[in-house]
């Protein structure tokens, strides 16, 4: 059984190599030049191009035939996709699946993004190395995508104003202020503001470890994913963070991926885990 994943999963390299992930990369173009997520542009390459032209790529969902070319070898298996409220590569996935009728293919909406997929990702691996069925490994996915907590600190309101996603004045205020936004994934799969962070990075940072303290009675602590652009310096300060207040089994610390990254801005940084 495959277990497939879009490029937003956000898994490292050797994850995807040691769980035996089928990674199906999404579209970036710039200049209307097209890119694949992964594989030939990475996020300080796409950084690069939105600092120098104020502008950001555009993105796009792989196409039904690109899943479908990535299906058609296989019997049966599992695609979990990013939230299809931010993107179509569910409604592709699911496209491709039913023009494949001699093949099982499952298309499970992980209603979340980045590690946030990963963490179901590795679960389906981890179940497929029990032995467990397809039917067990979907139904299992789709009673944890809730249990899914996903938020993440903005560190630059720069790429939300270049997106849309803030007004000229929320970005000017915003950045005068220090504003960092704390992004959480909501229940639905869309995206809301749990709260605004002002004054240094730090405050921002220590702000997530004392949410996850918080939570914490209710967190799995099997493995807990630290996810950025690149602020590896960062995620050793939260791991080291969440190390003291918690003995959690795995931290992993990843990178985002371009189209992830192209959204958020450098500097952003999450803590994903999967609630009890």
């Amino acid at each position: 059984m495959e277990i497939f994943a879009d490029s937003c999963c956000d898994l490292s390299p050797e994850q995807i190599k040691k769980y035996n992930i089928h990674i199906i990369p999404l579209g970036v173009f710039i200049n209307e030049k097209s890119y694949l997520d992964g594989v030939d542009i990475t996020s300080g390459e796409l950084f690069a191009y939105a600092e120098k032209t104020g502008k950001l790529p555009k993105t796009s969902a792989p196409s039904v035939a690109s899943f479908t070319e990535a299906f058609k070898p296989y019997q049966d298996g599992i695609y979990i996709s990013i939230s299809s409220q931010l993107s179509a590569s569910n409604q592709n996935g699911q496209l491709a699946a039913k023009s494949l009728p001699d093949a099982d293919i499952r298309v499970v909406d992980s209603l979340n993004l980045s590690t946030g997929i990963g963490l179901l990702v590795m679960k389906a691996a981890e179940m497929r190395e029990e032995g467990k069925t397809i039917d067990e490994i979907e139904m299992a996915l789709k009673e944890t995508t809730s249990k899914v907590y996903t938020s993440f600190v903005i560190d630059t309101l720069d790429y939300l104003y270049m997106g849309g996603r803030c007004s000229a004045m929320e970005h000017v205020v915003g950045s005068l202020l220090r504003i960092r936004p704390v992004i959480e994934v909501q229940p639905d799969g869309t995206l809301g503001i749990k709260e605004k962070v002002s004054g240094s990075r730090k405050k921002a940072l220590d702000s997530m470890v004392l949410d996850f303290k918080k939570k914490l009675p209710n967190i799995d602590l099997h493995r807990v994913f630290i996810t950025h652009p690149g602020s590896d310096a960062d995620a050793d300060y939260l791991t080291g963070e969440l190390k003291k207040i918690a003995d959690i089994e795995e931290i992993c610390s990843t990178h985002a991926s371009a189209t992830i990254s192209s959204h958020c801005g450098p500097g952003t940084i999450g803590i994903l885990f999967i609630m009890k």
